[in-house]
């Protein structure tokens, strides 16, 4: 893919950085990327048409949002760092299908940001190299209210990315395994060395597809209460299924009648959290719910 800007080149990535006088801030988590063929691979990933959208989150100096506009209906990139609003309004002036904001991802409301930005576009992807320290709490937003969103296609530290894409059985599978494939379908797309950004991380990176799903793949009575059952078994990982479910909600009675429950999900008090699977915990969440148990 070429195009004018090639602003992901090491030059001018430090050319722009020196002509605007730009300094890193540590507490912002940013590493610019500076590999055209991982950019490349993340847009490829996104799978982006001209009728497409696409939220970029955390934009830096804009190399990955020139790619998005090359590819894309409609770019919306939003970006916490407002000393970097003129760099991005002045190296995406070629682009008059590119929005830049200058907000907190975290505070914005998303679904008005949608049908203000997006209404002209039949599908809307979130591409991004977001900031490791806050990777978590933004990927989950963008799946639990529900955006119409087709792909998430997101840069993150590689040991997230095993987690997210974890299967049961294996020391990555957790709650966040959990909750990711409970609202998409993850694969890895790629892993991205630390040399390929400016300033390196102290971390690897890799490139995660999530595939959003129309509709989860287990059915719960209450999606809250199962976030919660998940929530309990992984207190403390060493810990039994059984021991983690007392402490949390039988914390002054017997094991009895939480053995019964356990008997009547089908699951063996002795096993852990991260051999459950998903329909394992909707169903436990499920009883649990029917017999009071919240």
């Amino acid at each position: 893919m070429s195009g004018n800007g090639e602003i992901s080149t090491p030059k001018r990535t430090k050319e722009i950085i020196q002509r605007y006088g730009f300094k890193f801030k540590k507490s912002l988590g940013q590493n610019f990327l500076i590999d055209q063929n991982i950019l490349d691979k993340i847009v490829d990933a996104a799978g982006l048409t001209e009728v497409s959208g696409a939220l970029e989150i955390g934009p830096g100096i804009g190399a990955l949002t020139e790619r998005l506009a090359m590819a894309a209906g409609h770019v919306t990139a939003v970006e916490i760092d407002r000393r970097l609003i003129p760099i991005l309004r002045d190296v995406l002036a070629p682009y008059p299908h590119v929005k830049v904001r200058n907000d907190d991802v975290l505070q914005v409301n998303l679904q008005e940001l949608f049908a203000e930005d997006f209404a002209t576009v039949d599908k809307v992807s979130v591409v991004a190299n977001l900031p490791y320290y806050v990777t978590t709490p933004i990927l989950m937003k963008l799946l639990e209210e529900k955006l119409p969103l087709e792909n998430i296609v997101v840069m993150i530290q590689k040991e997230v990315a095993e987690r997210m894409a974890a299967s049961p059985g294996g020391k990555e599978y957790g709650s966040l395994s959990i909750a990711v494939q409970y609202y998409s379908e993850p694969e890895l797309v790629c892993i991205v060395p630390r040399t390929v950004f400016i300033p390196e991380p102290n971390v690897e990176s890799a490139v995660i597809r999530l595939k959003v799903r129309d509709v989860p793949p287990v059915q719960v009575a209450d999606e809250k209460h199962f976030f919660e059952v998940v929530q309990a078994c992984f207190t403390q990982r060493r810990k039994t299924i059984a021991n983690n479910l007392k402490a949390r909600y039988f914390p002054n009675e017997g094991r009895e009648r939480l053995e019964l429950l356990l008997a009547e999900a089908g699951i063996e008090p002795v096993r852990r959290g991260e051999t459950l699977s998903l329909q394992e915990y909707a169903t436990l969440s499920d009883v649990l719910l029917a017999a009071g148990i919240v």
